[in-house]
């Protein structure tokens, strides 16, 4: 029995490299999983903002929207990072003839998500650059 105390300390030793590098980047893959359901939801909101506008009208306000979460453009970015840059112009689109559906899209594109750390115990958290993000609404027309 003497020879086997400490031997659970020692173990624990041994894991807890293992156990705090799974700890940091289930954190930092869920501050990034975030991020993209934030931009994802900004989206479809200023898509939603234009689908009840005229083509082209009040497009700094959708991508305020998107950047800032409001109109304004005041306050902070949503997301670390984000700034109108990365909103390209919405696309408008209109098909048929009777009825005519406009529909309106928005994305955000180039976005880069930046880990709080850049690596743990010498595993490398590296930047994440988003795909597009976009959202496509019709207009009620």
């Amino acid at each position: 029995m003497k020879r086997e105390r400490g031997a659970a300390t020692v173990e624990f030793a041994m894991m807890l490299p293992l156990m705090l590098i799974l700890i940091f980047v289930t954190i930092e893959f869920g501050r990034a999983y975030y991020h993209y359901n934030t931009l994802a939801k900004t989206v479809r909101e200023a898509a939603r903002y234009l689908s009840v506008r005229a083509p082209n009208v009040n497009v700094a306000q959708a991508k305020n929207i998107i950047v800032y979460g409001n109109p304004a453009g005041t306050g902070n970015p949503v997301v670390p990072g984000l700034s109108v840059s990365n909103v390209p112009n919405p696309t408008y689109t209109v098909t048929g003839n009777l009825p005519v559906i406009t529909t309106v899209t928005v994305t955000v594109t180039g976005y880069t998500f930046t880990p709080m750390v850049s690596s743990v115990f010498g595993f490398p958290l590296n930047n994440i650059t988003f795909s597009p993000i976009s959202a496509t609404m019709r207009s009620p027309t």
